[in-house]
């Protein structure tokens, strides 16, 4: 089973955003790229589909989650300035429940969970560390919860 950490989407400007940041948007581009991540993501067994409170981030899963026939979770430990115990405390309750899920979350959050299962034994096998806008991270999960690979997908589109 596998856990898929993706990165909002594209949002607005955040210097022109008038409201509150919690409260920014999806841009079009970033509406096309969660579009995108159902033909993605779609054929995976997904049974959880969990995001941060930022709207931004539950407009990148509500695509994926309408296919699937399931609720968006809203998770406040997936929300900016990440306390990382509780995001790796729900990334490892779901992997050893084998419950295969979708986490959307931000650019300050994924970067820490990556390297947090790295060292608790996952192989990172890509060369490309990034955490572009509408990317994916896939971790693989092996027996026991254990975390086995994690996986760079670049933005769809």
């Amino acid at each position: 089973m596998a856990l898929h950490l993706v990165r909002h989407a594209k949002a607005g400007d955040r210097r022109r955003w008038q409201g509150p940041d919690d409260r920014r948007p999806l841009s079009p581009a970033g509406h096309r790229q969660a579009d995108a991540l159902v033909d993605l993501l779609g054929p995976s067994p997904i049974e959880r589909v969990l995001s941060s409170p930022f709207l931004r981030c539950v407009q990148t899963v509500e695509p994926l989650a309408d296919k699937l026939g399931l609720a968006v979770e809203v998770e406040p430990a997936l929300g900016e300035g990440p306390d990382i115990a509780a995001v790796l405390a729900l990334l490892e309750g779901l992997a050893t429940s084998g419950t295969e899920a979708v986490l959307c979350s931000h650019g300050d959050v994924i970067p820490l969970v990556v390297a947090a299962v790295e060292r608790r034994g996952a192989t990172v096998v890509t060369s490309d560390w990034s955490v572009r806008k509408g990317s994916v991270w896939t971790v693989e999960v092996g027996a026991g919860g254990r975390f086995l690979t994690a996986t760079y997908v670049p933005p769809p589109v």
